[in-house]
């Protein structure tokens, strides 16, 4: 049996996410959608990166719960009898998918811009074998950084 490494599950779910989320090439970290740990172990966080992951992940949950509440709410109050009411659920629809696109991509930005150079190389990299744009940021500068 063959055993992959976490590094190998994350590139494969930058692909996934990246090509089922959004109709452009972004690579993204997938904050609040992927495993914390998975994230901790792959990029090396440290202290205060992991305590700021965790809070990104439970406002991508808080923002995405808002969203899926109004994609329900629209669901139940378009009974898609005719052509121009689908038109309009297609539109509402739309709206709210770009908006998660959005939520998705600002969250994980401010968790990229919390990296450090070694770090952001490694994601750009696993962007790279996944076929996929990396989200610009500029990496931070620790000064005790051990990476």
């Amino acid at each position: 049996m063959r055993r992959y490494s976490t590094a190998f599950f994350v590139t494969v779910l930058f692909s996934i996410l990246s090509s089922k989320c959004f109709a452009q090439a972004d690579c993204i970290l997938g904050v609040g959608v992927t495993v914390d740990s998975a994230l901790v172990s792959v990029f090396q966080l440290n202290a205060s990166q992991i305590d700021r992951l965790t809070s990104y992940s439970e406002e991508v949950k808080y923002r995405q719960g808002i969203l899926d509440n109004k994609l329900e709410n629209i669901q139940k109050r378009n009974p898609q009898s005719n052509v121009l009411e689908l038109s309009k659920l297609a539109t509402d629809y739309n709206i709210i998918m770009d908006s998660m696109a959005l939520v998705q991509t600002m969250i994980d930005k401010r968790l990229l811009a919390l990296f450090n150079e070694k770090q952001y190389t490694l994601y750009r990299n696993l962007c790279r074998e996944a076929s996929r744009s990396p989200l610009l940021v500029v990496p931070l500068v620790y000064k005790d950084s051990l990476h």
